[in-house]
């Protein structure tokens, strides 16, 4: 669904998609919350790398009170190995951000309405200096080529020169 509203037009989402985008997200959201209830954090051994990864994206894309909730469990799958940094990097700087609080890693952009034009603009980012050694840590790409991969993920009909 995700993919459908950006090939349309990032600028000017349709409001037919953002609704159901919004009732999958929800009901998305319940199930992961009753696996995680019967089974625990689901990890690659009891459904697969990618089926780990997709309850890291259900989680990411749910309210702030699922993240928040989850953010323990997925801090926890990230530092035994059974979820990637970036996805740990990501979930925290979203609940951060969501308490309006400076994210650590960078990962979280504002709304496009407050972008300039087509250049990302990002949310507050703590000691913003040593942004890219933490981005390392957890595997990320510097911050810089990030603003590119927003770009380019956002706006890929803009083929602007080298």
């Amino acid at each position: 669904i995700r993919k459908e509203l950006i090939s349309k037009g990032s600028g000017n989402p349709d409001k037919a998609l953002l609704a159901r985008m919004e009732a999958i997200d929800l009901d998305n959201s319940k199930r992961v919350r009753a696996i995680v209830r019967q089974h625990g954090w689901p990890s690659p051994e009891l459904v697969g790398r990618d089926g780990a990864e997709a309850a890291f994206l259900i989680v990411q894309h749910g309210d702030l009170a699922l993240q928040k909730e989850m953010l323990p469990l997925v801090e926890k799958a990230y530092r035994t190995g059974g979820l990637m940094g970036q996805s740990y990097a990501l979930l925290l700087d979203r609940v951060l951000v969501g308490e309006g609080k400076p994210q650590i890693y960078g990962t979280q952009a504002k709304r496009f309405e407050e972008w300039k034009g087509q250049e990302p603009v990002l949310e507050p980012i703590e000691d913003e200096a040593n942004v890219d050694k933490r981005r390392a840590e957890v595997g990320l790409f510097p911050l810089s080529e990030y603003r590119e991969m927003l770009k380019k993920f956002y706006f890929p009909q803009d083929k602007s020169k080298p």
